[in-house]
């Protein structure tokens, strides 16, 4: 019967929490990578992906996505790299892939900073900066605080993503899912 309990347990919990990341199948990691909780697609033309970037998971399936593919993901931007090793305690990173070529113009940027903030327990944020996508690493990596508690219900992003169709952006992450191995994973 105890026995019985476990597997009912196990086999509830997704499967990032149950097998080691160089365990999982591509199918997987494209799960973490594109249809997990910390994953959200916003608006429909287009659709524009917006994932924690430094979410455990997702930092595990971008890795294993690497050592396994023939066509690898790009190398994330070595500055941004050096952020993360310095600042990583106290910021975390929404990242969302681009498509365009372009970023947008200036003004665009400057709106972008103004214009994007997170929300969480009625307390709003800024971004703290940002890495601008680049044609060896096509991605938007905004900053924002850890000011994210786990008593929030819901984390909301208001975004303006410059060089895109409709830029103005809204996406919802509900908190208790974000958890991973038991602690907040953003």
């Amino acid at each position: 019967m105890r026995s019985l309990v476990v597997l009912l347990f196990l086999a509830a919990q997704p499967f990032w929490e149950t097998k080691p990341a160089d365990k999982w199948t591509d199918r997987e990691i494209d799960t973490v990578l594109h249809a997990s909780p910390w994953v959200q697609v916003t608006g429909a033309s287009p659709e524009v992906y917006v994932y924690f970037a430094t979410a455990e998971p997702v930092e595990n399936a971008e890795a294993e996505w690497r050592l396994r593919s023939k066509k690898p993901l790009p190398e994330p931007d070595p500055d941004y790299l050096d952020y993360l090793r310095e600042h990583g305690e106290e910021a975390f990173v929404l990242a969302i892939p681009y498509e365009t070529a372009g970023f947008g113009k200036a003004e665009d940027q400057h709106r972008m900073e103004d214009e994007s903030e997170m929300k969480a327990g009625g307390r709003s944020y800024k971004i703290v900066g940002y890495f601008p996508p680049t044609p060896s690493d096509p991605v938007l990596r905004l900053i924002f605080p850890r000011q994210v508690r786990a008593t929030d219900k819901t984390v909301d992003f208001q975004l303006y993503l410059p060089g895109i169709s409709f830029p103005d952006r809204e996406v919802q992450f509900r908190v208790k899912d974000l958890y991973y191995k038991g602690k907040l994973a953003m």
